[in-house]
Order: structure tokens, then sequence, then C-alpha cells
């Protein structure tokens, strides 16, 4: 035995170093296609009969631009709040370009209108505030015309995607996938099978998972994002199994070491023995 140990004492130390390789290894994984089941006609009619609303309700915390034209200016002036300039430090003279202020929506949901003062928002959409002012600044202005838009409506994406981080959206029509095309897509890591989607409504989170591998997505409440949802992309087993193989780079070294050491013990002792 000894004699076996001491000749074969290379290979015993280059198994044991690649037993946990072996233990973790993993296959690719197949299912990095999207929407594979679109090839079935009947779920092709289903998406395409589908209707879905994407109008965005005002939440606490938005940012709005609300603006007030006519065909008389001067006579909207007071319900649009005036541009203000700013200096950099250093300056002396206001060379700045003026920007328009905007109404924070408060934790109550409310912003508070010239003129006609606090008016609550949230929970309406663009179209309900923008008729509602245009109702209540009809009492002093013929034929107003307001626009509504909100400032800070952006989405962030996480994890396995190539360009992770939050995405400002120009307008309200935003869906999933949307969002994944402007992070770059998914990356070869990317569970495309478990997306989890979390939204807060009223100051509670929800949480919704998509699998982008299915049309299903196309059906989803979810669909339409809405602004500041978090997609997060898990890794798929492959980049969990690669994780758990760098962890055991470490341990390899440690136990090859061991069962060298061991063995060199062993083969001392042998040849020890052997020449007395």
């Amino acid at each position: 035995i000894c004699i076996y140990l001491i000749l074969n004492m290379k290979k015993i130390i280059l198994l044991f170093s690649l037993f946990p390789f072996l233990l973790f290894s993993c296959k690719t994984p197949k299912n990095i296609s999207y929407f594979q089941d679109m090839k079935d006609e009947a779920k092709i009619n289903e998406v395409v009969s589908h209707k879905s609303s994407y109008e965005i309700r005002i939440q606490s915390a938005d940012l709005l631009s609300i603006t007030v034209t006519a065909v008389d200016p001067n006579a909207v002036a007071v319900f649009n709040l005036p541009a203000t300039s700013y200096l950099r430090p250093g300056q002396t003279e206001l060379t700045t370009t003026p920007v328009l202020q905007s109404f924070l929506v408060d934790a109550d949901g409310d912003i508070d209108f010239p003129v006609i003062g606090k008016v609550k928002v949230a929970g309406l959409t663009r179209r309900e505030l923008t008729d509602f002012l245009k109702d209540k600044i009809s009492q002093y202005v013929k034929e107003p015309l307001v626009n509504v838009q909100i400032l800070n409506f952006r989405v962030s994406v996480i994890g396995e995607v190539n360009a992770p981080g939050p995405k400002g959206i120009s307008n309200e029509r935003v869906t999933i996938l949307d969002a994944i095309t402007m992070a770059g897509d998914l990356n070869i890591y990317g569970n495309r099978e478990n997306v989890l989607l979390i939204r807060e409504v009223n100051g509670k989170k929800e949480f919704h998972r998509f699998n982008l591998t299915s049309s299903d997505i196309f059906t989803s409440p979810y669909f339409y994002l809405k602004q500041n949802d978090v997609i997060y992309v898990e890794p798929n087993k492959a980049k969990q199994n690669a994780s758990k193989q760098d962890s055991q780079k470490q341990f390899n070294v440690s136990l090859a070491s061991t069962v060298a050491g061991v063995i060199s013990t062993i083969a001392s002792l042998c040849i020890a023995l052997f020449i007395k």
C-alpha cells in the first residue's frame, strides 16, 4: 500500500481536486428563446384579441409639470408657476436657462395649484386631472388648454441584464419588454422563466412573476408598467452552480494541500520503515 501511495501520489491529489467540480457540473440551459408557444395559432389569436389599459394613475411623490395656455397668454399667467433661473457657484450674472417649476404630490396625494388651491391628484389619470383643471380654470378663463406630464416617471431593472439600473420613461406607455430592451436584454445567465416585478400600491408591495418563454406575458395585467416599478432578473441554475464552483475553489486548494500532506506523511513513514 505504501509503495502504491508513493507511486500514485499525483493522481490521488488530482482526483481529490476534481471531485467537487464533478459534483456541481451542470448543463447549459436550453430555454433561452422568448415566446416559445407563439407557433400555436390559438395562442396567437388570444394575444391579438386581448385588450388592456396602460393608463397611469398619479401617485404620491410624483413630480408633475402642469402648464395652462389660452388665446390670451396674460389671462392664464396666474395659473402657471414662474420659471426660475439659478446661479452656478462663482457666477455673478444670471446667465442660466430658466427652468419651469413643478408640482410635487405630497404624502396625502395633494398639490397646491395657483388660484384653485389644494387639489387631490393621487389616483387620477393625466386625462382626469386635465379635465378637472380645465373645468376649474374655465370659471376664470375662456377655453383654457391644460397640459399635465409626469416628470419623474422611471422604472428600474436589476439582476442578470446587460445594462442594469433606473430607466427614465418619456411617455406613459411602457411594457416589461420595453424595460428589458432599455436594460440591454437579459444576459445568458438570466432566468427567463421567473422574472420578478415589484410594485408599490398604496404603500404596500405587490409581487408578480413573468415567464418570458411564454406568450401569456402579453395578456398579463402587469404587462404595462407603472412608475417606480422594479424588475429583477434572477440568475439561472448555470450561474448559481458556477457561483458554487467559485466558492469551492478555495476549498479544493485546502483539500488538495491536506491530502498531499497526509500522503506525504504516510509515504515518509513507509520509507522509514522500509529502510529499517
